[in-house]
C-alpha cells in the first residue's frame, strides 16, 4: 500500500512519525560529514528540499533528539555504526529567514530579532544555576525584538558560547534561506544597509565563533563574497555547477521511476519527464523538482504546481525593464533555442539593473534555467571566463513565463485580445484603433527602468509585444525576431505552423521627424524596408504561396502607432 502523501511537510520526524511519502536523502549527513567543511553554502532552488534537509539534519545531530534513532531506521544513513553513534550528540541552533519579507529595513531588523528572541526563549534552561555569569544572564534576557543591531549581530555568537559550555561540545549551526531577506531588499530598496547588517551578523556567527564546530547555509543564490562574506575565508559554495551533493536536491529519475511506481503511475513517466525533469547539479543530469512530483502522486494531473508557490516578482521585475538584447535572448529561450552566457554564479544584487548577465546568474540558481553545458575559455591565462549553456528548465517553467508575459499585458487584456483578432482578420482599422489603446498604458510599464525616457519607450515596447505575440499565437505560429540595422528597426516574422494561415512580416519604425513628415511617411519607409531587404524571399523558399505573406509597417511617435498593410504584390519575387 502506497505511503500517504503529506503536502508541504518539512518537519523530518512528522514525517518520519506519520509514514509519509519520503524519498531517503540521509546520505547528505555522512557526505557533508565526512567533507569537514567549516561553514558550506548550498544554493538549490525554491522547494526543493533545503528545508526539510535541515530538519533531517537538527534530528540527527541534536542532544534535544538523542535516542530517538527510530526515526533514521531502514535509511542510509543507518547502516553504519559509526553514525549511529553520531546520532543526538551535539548543540545544535537551527534558524530559518524564510519568513523574513519585510517592506523596510527596520522591520527586517525586527523580524530577525524576534527569530533569535525565539532562539533564546527555546533556551532559558541556560539561565538555571551558575553557568551564566550575572552579566551574561543580563545579556540574555536583553535578546528581544527590538534589540539594538550590536546585541543583535552577536546573538548567535553568544548562544554558541553557552550552549558549548552548557554540553562541553561545540555547536552546529545551520541557517535555511540566508538570502530572502536580500532578496525583498532588493526589490523594496535598503540592499546597502540590509548587506551591512548582515556582513556584521555572519561574521560573528559563522567566522570569529570558537563555539562553532560545523555550520550549513542554504539558499537560492550565491550573494557575492564582497555584499556579505568579505570575511567569510573559511566557506564552501556549493552550487548548481558544484559536484558535492549533486543528486542529494530534487529527486533523480531512478527515485522518481521508484515513486511513480509505488502509485501506479510508471505509465507517465515519460510526460512526468516533458514536465518536470530537467534540472542539473554538477555532472547529474535529469533531476526532477520534488515538489511537483509530489503534487502529481497526490493529484494524478499534470500542473503548474512549483511555478505557482511564488510571486516571481524579482524575476518579473528584471525582464521586464531589461534591454533589447536581453529581450531577444529571451524571446530565444521561448523559441526553445539554448543560449550562450558568460557569467559569474554570484549574485551581485545592486548590479542586476546593470549587468544582463547577473539575470542569468539568478535565473539559473533559481532553477528557471537548465545548464546543457559548461566550459572555461582561455583556462590558465589572463583571459579565463566560464561559458554557460542555458535554456529553459522544462515544460512547466515555459508554461509559467507564458502566463507571465500574458499579464503584463493584463491591464489591457482585452484590447490586446482584440488585436490579434484584427491581426487574423486582415482587418488594419481595428488593429489601429486596439493598438493605439494599447500603447497608452504599455509603453509606460516596459518603461520602468532606471533611466526610462521617450526615447527607449518604443524599443521596450516592441519587445515585450514581441514576447506578447510569442504567448498568444505559439499554437498557430513560429515567431521570429531579429534586430536588423539603425534605431527601432526591427524584423518580425510569423510562419504559419499549418495551412490555411498566411505568414507575416512587421517591421517596426520609430519615426524621425527630420526624414519624415508624417507617421504615413514613417509606416511606409518601414513596408519599403521590407520590400527592399526582400524578408520575403525567405517565406517563399519555405514553400509558403506569395499571395499568403501579409506585409506590416509600424510607426511609432511617442505613445501614437500606425499600422499600415501592403497587399504581397508590392513585393518583389524573383521567380515571377
Amino acid at each position: 500500500m502506497p505511503r500517504t502523501i503529506g503536502i508541504g511537510k518539512q518537519d523530518f520526524e512528522k514525517i518520519r512519525v506519520n509514514n509519509n511519502f519520503y524519498v531517503d536523502k540521509t546520505r547528505f549527513i555522512k557526505e557533508w560529514w565526512e567533507r569537514d567543511d567549516d561553514v558550506t553554502l548550498i544554493t538549490r532552488a525554491r522547494r526543493f528540499g533545503k528545508t526539510l534537509t535541515m530538519s533531517m539534519l537538527e534530528k540527527f545531530f541534536s542532544r534535544k533528539c538523542a535516542r530517538r534513532g527510530e526515526l533514521f531506521q531502514g535509511l542510509f544513513i543507518w547502516n553504519e555504526e559509526k553514525y549511529r553513534k553520531l546520532q543526538g550528540t551535539y548543540p545544535v541552533i537551527n534558524l530559518s529567514f524564510a519568513n523574513v519579507k519585510e517592506k523596510t529595513y527596520q522591520t527586517t531588523v525586527q523580524r530577525i530579532g524576534q527569530l533569535l528572541a525565539d532562539l533564546y526563549n527555546e533556551n532559558r534552561f541556560l539561565l538555571e544555576g551558575d553557568l551564566l555569569s550575572e552579566e551574561e544572564k543580563a545579556y540574555y534576557r536583553s535578546i528581544s525584538m527590538n534589540m539594538p543591531e550590536v546585541t543583535a549581530t552577536m546573538a548567535v555568537h553568544r548562544m554558541s558560547s553557552f550552549l558549548a559550555r552548557y554540553y562541553g561540545k561545540n555547536v552546529i549551526i545551520l541557517l535555511d534561506e540566508y538570502d530572502t531577506p536580500m532578496q525583498e531588499a532588493f526589490v523594496d530598496g535598503y540592499w546597502n544597509e540590509l548587506a551591512a547588517y548582515t556582513r556584521s551578523l555572519f561574521n560573528a556567527t559563522f567566522k570569529t565563533n570558537p563555539y562553532l564546530e560545523r555550520a550549513i547555509m542554504t539558499g537560492i543564490t550565491r550573494v557575492s563574497r564582497e555584499s556579505v562574506f568579505s570575511d567569510l575565508n573559511n566557506l564552501k559554495v556549493v552550487t548548481t555547477t558544484s559536484e558535492e551533493y549533486a543528486d542529494c536536491f530534487g529527486f533523480t529519475k531512478e527515485e522518481t521511476a521508484e515513486s511513480l511506481k509505488e502509485y501506479g503511475l510508471s505509465a507517465q513517466m515519460e510526460q512526468v519527464e516533458r514536465w518536470y525533469d530537467g534540472f542539473t547539479f554538477g555532472r547529474v543530469r535529469n533531476i526532477y523538482n520534488p515538489w511537483s512530483i509530489v503534487n502529481y502522486l497526490d493529484r494524478r494531473e499534470f500542473g503548474l504546481y512549483w511555478t505557482n508557490t511564488s510571486s516571481n516578482s524579482l524575476i518579473a521585475k528584471q525582464i521586464q525593464e531589461g534591454n533589447r538584447e536581453l529581450k531577444i535572448d529571451f524571446e530565444r529561450l521561448m523559441r526553445g533555442e539554448s543560449l550562450e552566457v558568460r557569467m559569474d554564479e554570484q549574485i551581485v544584487y545592486d548590479r542586476l539593473l546593470e549587468d544582463e548577465t547577473a539575470l542569468w546568474s539568478l535565473l539559473l540558481a533559481s532553477g528557471y534555467l537548465k545548464l546543457e553545458d559548461y566550459r572555461i575559455e582561455g583556462e590558465g591565462t589572463d583571459n579565463w571566463t566560464p561559458v554557460y549553456t542555458l535554456a529553459l528548465t522544462n515544460l512547466e517553467v515555459k508554461l509559467m513565463f507564458r502566463t507571465m508575459i500574458h499579464n503584463w499585458f493584463g491591464t489591457v487584456s482585452s484590447d490586446y485580445n482584440d488585436f490579434i483578432r484584427g491581426l487574423l482578420q486582415k482587418d488594419t482599422d481595428a488593429m489601429n484603433e486596439y493598438m493605439n489603446r494599447i500603447a497608452v498604458s504599455v509603453f509606460s510599464f516596459f518603461d520602468t527602468g532606471k533611466n526610462p525616457s521617450k526615447k527607449t519607450e518604443p524599443e521596450r515596447f516592441y519587445h515585450g509585444f514581441v514576447l506578447g505575440l510569442m504567448v498568444d499565437l505559439a499554437d498557430s505560429y513560429e515567431i521570429n525576431s531579429n534586430r536588423e540595422s539603425g534605431f527601432g528597426r526591427y524584423d518580425v516574422v510569423l510562419f504559419p505552423k499549418r495551412a490555411g494561415l498566411d505568414a507575416i512580416l512587421m517591421e517596426f519604425k520609430v519615426r524621425n521627424p527630420k526624414k519624415e513628415k508624417s507617421l504615413e511617411e514613417t509606416a511606409q519607409e518601414a513596408l519599403a524596408q521590407i520590400k527592399e531587404k526582400r524578408y520575403a524571399e525567405e517565406l517563399v523558399k519555405r514553400g509558403i504561396a506569395p499571395e499568403c505573406i501579409r506585409s506590416l509597417g509600424f510607426a511609432f511617435e511617442g505613445k501614437r502607432v500606425l499600422i499600415e498593410e501592403q497587399p504581397y504584390s508590392f513585393l518583389h519575387f524573383p521567380h515571377e
